[in-house]
């Protein structure tokens, strides 16, 4: 199914949708490339293709410890963890807890409204 606005929706498409989030509750990038080949028009190894390049690109980044940014999506930043004292919460024992490296995202504002506005269930402030 083609992604669309939720205007341009019949029933049985949202009810579809609906079937298929219950089956696969996340968008996966075998899904982003049949989307890249429907709506763009590549053929199916080209898509699979861009697809694993996009994300090795933001993986190779995010290992040199580059901050990635999306502008209207959102940023990926590396983070140094300090060691630190951390207990077995089954015996209580005392075991260190090495330094590391993680990887946060945070969403931009737009993406934050888009979420909001779409489908976090609040009313509109101007609707009141």
């Amino acid at each position: 199914m083609a992604l669309t606005t939720t205007s341009a929706l019949k029933q049985e498409d949202i009810m579809e949708f609906a079937v298929e989030s219950l089956e696969t509750p996340a968008l996966t990038k075998a899904q982003l490339a049949e989307l890249l080949f429907e709506q763009i028009g590549l053929n199916k190894r080209e898509s699979k293709d861009m697809i694993d390049a996009f994300f090795d690109l933001i993986s190779a980044s995010l290992v040199e410890g580059k901050d990635v940014k999306i502008s209207g999506f959102g940023n990926f930043q590396i983070r140094t963890k300090a060691p630190r004292p951390g207990r077995n919460p089954r015996t209580g024992e005392a075991i260190p807890i090495e330094a590391r490296r993680v990887v946060t995202f945070h969403a931009s504002h737009k993406l934050k409204e888009q979420i909001q506005g779409n489908g976090g269930g609040t009313a509109d402030p101007d609707a009141a």
